[in-house]
């Protein structure tokens, strides 16, 4: 795939240009696909940096696509398979098993940072498996596998490039074939990562000491991570470096999402006009509806996006109990947050096994039911490759006006869960769900404040991030109120989400 063959913009045309130019610079030909073994100790780090809407993904998919077909292998988180000096590799990353989601229904292969620094210790047997099914070796003969077994496998991985998810089809469980995971020693080569706002200092060193070639693709407009004052990592980039992207895309040009986000870049712009802009497009366009109440059915999948924690605890209450949620049990279908792994140093391999698995912090996980042992519970892990697993939990509801959570479902270690029907707006940044509801009274509340970060207004900050979770509908919601729900929890929709599940056993040694 060359440059002309795509349809871009003319300041994607340049990034593309600057960028094959700089991989011709690293032995990697975009243009006829001749590629060279990489040289140590010759780096490359670049940004690709834009508003929503101004193409980042699509320049990051064809990229992707460009450097596959020039022979550039694409490592997968799942398994790797013999290195050898002179091949090329690229790896897709993004900082949250959301956001990685969104780029593998676009036809990209992306994982998250986490996945790839960490890589999973395949037992011996089932390694020749993997190796054959990736086409780097021939059909093994494996003990209590038969061959029906094996053709579920093969059929499996001809629709899903995952290594684990073929090997379940086969019937085996994760713990059968994965002994284990361990930090990635060897270097990789180059890596593209998403969502490169979210990224911190600690996380960005990371990165470049697993990728010498290194490209992020980032917005200048959302939320800097917590600490970093209003800065993010490609801020401190040199000019050169940073390629920006200025246009909005045709098919995105008329979308009035798009059209209010973009609006909160004039700086004359206060919050009763920007309402103003969001009400007289909610009469144009039913993409944006101006909500005088909280939907509680939306929330159960996608999570009302506020600014204060106060108010997440106010209307996850609210939330449950329209839902007639017990106080002291969960509903299977109730929404719920990672929090961390609340695990001791000696338990290290523990604690990886869980967040290789998709429970890391700020992971959207829906509860499904209690596990066979007392406090585990049935989980499944919103955009996670293999999402459903059973894990040691301690799921905290906040109630407001206490200082201590009640705890519903607890183990003595494990999994860490917050309820998700609402969340910060910090804490959203990196998904995107199709329906999306802001809840504008606290938005509000942040113009009152009078904060700025980085010399932005943080409501513009705030609004601009929450908007732009929405892929198709966003509902801006105008008062302290919460419709009744008109359908109860349940966990129907996810079934078809998950067909091959792996039980993983958080106190399993």
């Amino acid at each position: 795939m060359t440059r002309a063959e795509l349809t871009l913009s003319d300041d994607q045309a340049e990034a593309w240009d600057r960028l094959a130019a700089e991989f011709s610079g690293q032995g990697i030909e975009l243009a006829d696909g001749a590629l060279s073994p990489a040289v140590e100790g010759k780096a490359m780090v670049m940004a690709v940096i834009g508003k929503a809407g101004s193409g980042k993904t699509m320049l990051l998919g064809s990229l992707y696509r460009a450097l596959k077909e020039a022979g550039v292998e694409v490592v997968s988180a799942d398994w790797e398979g013999r290195r050898r000096k002179d091949r090329r590799t690229l790896a897709i990353l993004a900082p949250t098993n959301k956001a990685a989601s969104v780029l593998r229904l676009r036809g990209v292969p992306a994982t998250t940072i986490h996945r790839i620094l960490y890589t999973p210790v395949y037992d011996p047997q089932y390694e020749k498996i993997a190796e054959w099914l990736a086409g780097q070796g021939t059909r093994p003969v494996v003990e209590g596998l038969t061959d029906q077994a094996l053709d579920r496998a093969f059929g499996f991985y001809q629709q899903v490039a995952s290594i684990p998810g073929a090997l379940a089809a086969a019937g085996l469980k994760g713990s059968d074939f994965i002994k284990g995971w361990k930090r990635r020693e060897d270097p990789l080569d180059v890596g593209f990562v998403d969502e490169a706002s979210m990224l911190d200092e600690r996380q960005f060193a990371d990165l470049r000491e697993i990728f010498p070639r290194l490209v992020l693709f980032g917005d200048p407009a959302q939320l800097a991570p917590v600490g970093q004052s209003g800065e993010m990592v490609f801020d401190r980039m040199a000019t050169p470096a940073k390629l920006i992207l200025h246009r909005i895309h045709r098919q995105t040009a008329d979308s009035p999402i798009l059209d209010l986000a973009h609006a909160l870049g004039d700086d004359r712009l206060g919050f009763e006009a920007f309402e103003a802009l969001v009400r007289d497009a909610a009469r144009k366009d039913d993409r944006v509806v101006w909500a005088e109440r909280v939907d509680a059915d939306l929330m159960a999948r996608s999570p009302v996006l506020v600014w204060r924690n106060v108010t997440r605890i106010k209307l996850i209450t609210a939330f449950r109990t329209a839902q007639g949620a017990s106080d002291f049990d969960l509903v299977p279908g109730e929404p719920l947050i990672c929090d961390g792994i609340e695990l001791p140093l000696k338990h290290r391999k523990k604690r990886i096994d869980l967040e290789a698995r998709g429970l890391i912090k700020g992971a959207q996980v829906i509860y499904l039911g209690p596990g066979s042992r007392p406090g585990f519970a049935r989980l499944h892990v919103l955009g996670a490759e293999d999402p459903q697993l059973s894990a040691a939990s301690i799921i905290k509801i906040e109630r407001p006006g206490e200082e201590e959570p009640f705890i519903p479902h607890a183990a003595t270690m494990g999994a860490a869960f917050l309820h998700g029907a609402a969340v910060t707006i910090h804490k959203a940044q990196g998904s995107q769900w199709p329906e999306v509801q802001v809840f504008a009274p606290d938005l509000w509340a942040a113009a009152q404040a009078g904060r700025s970060e980085a010399g932005v207004p943080l409501w513009k900050r705030l609004a601009y991030v929450a908007i732009t979770r929405a892929e198709q509908r966003l509902h801006w919601v105008v008062r302290n109120r919460l419709g009744l729900p008109k359908r109860p929890l349940g966990v129907d929709d996810l079934r078809a989400l998950a067909p091959v599940p792996l039980a993983l056993d958080a106190e399993q040694g």
